[in-house]
């Protein structure tokens, strides 16, 4: 099946340059005194649920004159972002003092409306040349109050700008709420409102440079970098300590296990062999559902190969701090352009382990990840559309992503799986395998996989728990991550500890005599998957005030995905761990 290449590049300059990692719009214009700067109102919210945003104009705002929707990159639309132009006219050094830009009466419904806004405690987002701009609609009055029915609830009507400028570029804006400037919401009735807005210039030395450092250094503060530097040593001091006891008890087993076979060859040639020896004819036999294997095997090399680069890209400075949608564009391109990769290995491992229908394993690595994935999309998309949430999905967005699968996700992968099928790689296995499986023996309770799994993810995940937090403060929160040198040392402790700890565990398996552990040390690699779906329900209860319908199906929908991701990723570290370790000790010895 040849793709023609300039239809390849073709789709890959439209993917990059219409949803561009690295924004080409951002902003770095040079503006004169009296030139109109750019100011879009994005979304509004219940603070506490990050997922659950609407149009700013949902609510009853005034609605200016030819109000006209920005024109959004695929990861800004992704991520919610759905900019129109705003009712504020802030010109270049031009300072106003409590203007009116619109008086209206609101309605009841309009009111109640508003209410329900502020007892939820909706934020607003706004971005002024690129530079984002938060507040809270309203406030709650509980001032010695105990039962709700007695709180006032109260709508901002002013807000105060003030930005900062250095020559003709605009370097910084905070807005700022008038808490004496207020329209009472807390009766059904209709209300007068003006709505009025102040603006301020101020000269500032910072570099246009700069000027985003500020929102970068919030996670960079002392008392932060201090707990995540503790984070690090914990996660170092686990790993030395694992690394050293496995090594040192790894070591001197197989070499009393060496020992011991060398002198039994030189024994009598009757004497019964133990241990994992014994299995020399077994621990080679191919897996059951060896398709599944490989397929599972092709997905979580990609999903590895995708997080590299990832961390790649992070580390070089283009995930900066609202640099809108550019993490999803990222995750959605490169996993396209990384098919072939889940293609090649799935396809040339499943002919490895002489696996003849080559086509459907192809078809299941596509759909591993995708598959549910989609069906999550699906129920997910639907619960947004009928929140009428931004988190649902356009139908021209639906369509982009289904064309880059199309066009880009599915030639990949076959073209990956025909080289992999063409590279006639042989399984490499330094002892042959027997005609007839052995017998494993009854083992205890405590050898069987789920326990197994149970001890495999616990270390990983406690390596990096104390980072989790935070990843989760930004992700479902407003907290904002720019430490990723120090993310990516913990990633790659991960990977060392579930690699160790898998060895271990194969090597007890195959001393307890029992040879069935390809897709054992997949399942303990990949279990560090489930304990962070865990540990989702204890940030969820213990430290978030997520509510509602929406944002609990969003929270736990996507997590699912998240943690199914993290198990293939970590279970094929694990596999593959597993397995360099098993051809070098069978490598070592004498097996007739």
């Amino acid at each position: 099946m040849r793709i023609p290449t300039t239809l390849l590049l073709l789709v890959g300059a439209l993917i990059f340059s219409g949803a561009g990692i690295v924004r080409s719009d951002a902003s770095d214009h040079r503006y004169k005194e009296g030139d109109s700067v750019p100011l879009y109102a994005n979304k509004v919210g219940p603070f506490h649920n990050p997922s659950e945003t609407y149009r700013y104009f949902d609510l009853p705002f005034c609605v200016p004159e030819g109000v006209k929707d920005k024109k959004e990159a695929l990861g800004e639309v992704l991520n919610g972002d759905r900019l129109v132009s705003a009712p504020y006219k802030l010109s270049f050094r031009e300072e106003k003092d409590s203007e009116t830009y619109c008086k209206k009466k609101l309605s009841r419904d309009e009111v109640e409306q508003f209410r329900r806004a502020v007892e939820k405690d909706y934020y607003f987002q706004m971005y002024y040349d690129d530079l984002p701009i938060w507040g809270f609609i309203g406030k709650v009055d509980k001032e010695s109050k105990s039962d709700p029915s007695e709180f006032k609830y109260f709508l901002y009507k002013h807000i105060q700008f003030e930005i900062l400028y250095n020559k003709d570029r605009v370097i910084e804006i905070n807005a700022r709420m008038d808490p004496h400037s207020l329209v009472d919401l807390t009766e059904d009735k209709e209300v007068d409102a003006e709505f009025m807005y102040t603006v301020k210039w101020k000269e500032t030395e910072t570099s246009f440079e700069k000027r985003m450092d500020k929102y970068a250094m919030s996670s960079s503060l002392p008392h932060h970098l201090e707990i995540h530097w503790f984070s690090i040593i914990n996660s170092c001091v686990t790993v030395l300590l694992l690394t050293g006891f496995l090594a040192t008890i790894l070591m001197r087993v197989l070499k009393n296990d060496f020992m011991k076979y060398a002198q039994d060859e030189e024994a009598a040639d009757d004497q019964e062999e133990t241990g994992w020896k014994y299995i020399h004819g077994d621990v080679f036999r191919f897996p059951k559902h060896k398709s599944l294997f490989a397929a599972s095997l092709g997905s979580g090399t990609q999903l590895f190969t995708l997080t590299i680069f990832i961390f790649m890209l992070s580390l070089v400075g283009v995930f900066y701090p609202y640099n809108r949608g550019a993490l999803f564009t990222a995750l959605v391109v490169i996993y396209a352009l990384t098919s072939g990769i889940a293609g090649y290995t799935a396809s040339s491992f499943y002919c490895q382990l002489e696996g003849k229908n080559w086509v459907r394993n192809l078809l299941l690595t596509g759909g591993l990840f995708c598959g549910p994935l989609f069906l999550t999309f699906c129920f997910l998309n639907t619960v947004a559309i009928a929140y009428s949430a931004t988190a649902a999905l356009p139908f021209g967005t639906i369509v982009v992503i289904v064309l880059i699968w199309t066009l880009v996700t599915s030639p990949l992968l076959v073209l990956g799986g025909i080289a992999g099928k063409n590279s006639k790689a042989e399984f490499q296995a330094p002892v042959r395998t027997t005609k007839y499986p052995r017998e494993i023996p009854s083992l205890p309770w405590y050898r069987s996989a789920i326990p197994q799994m149970a001890m495999a993810g616990f270390l990983p995940f406690s390596a990096i728990y104390i980072e989790l937090y935070y990843i989760f403060a930004s992700v479902w929160g407003h907290r904002i991550y720019t430490i990723y040198s120090i993310l990516f040392i913990v990633f790659i402790i991960l990977l060392i500890v579930t690699a160790f700890i898998t060895v271990a565990l194969t090597y007890f398996q195959l001393a307890a005599e029992d040879h069935e552990w390809w897709w054992r040390s997949f399942l303990c690699g990949g279990s560090t998957g489930l304990f962070i779906y865990a540990y989702c329900l204890y940030y969820y209860y213990a430290r978030s005030d997520m509510s509602g319908f929406m944002q609990t199906s969003f929270f736990f929908g996507y997590m699912a995905c998240i943690c199914y991701g993290f198990f293939l990723m970590l279970g094929t570290v694990g596999f593959r761990a597993a397995l360099l370790f098993v051809r070098h000790i069978y490598r070592s010895i004498k097996c007739e």
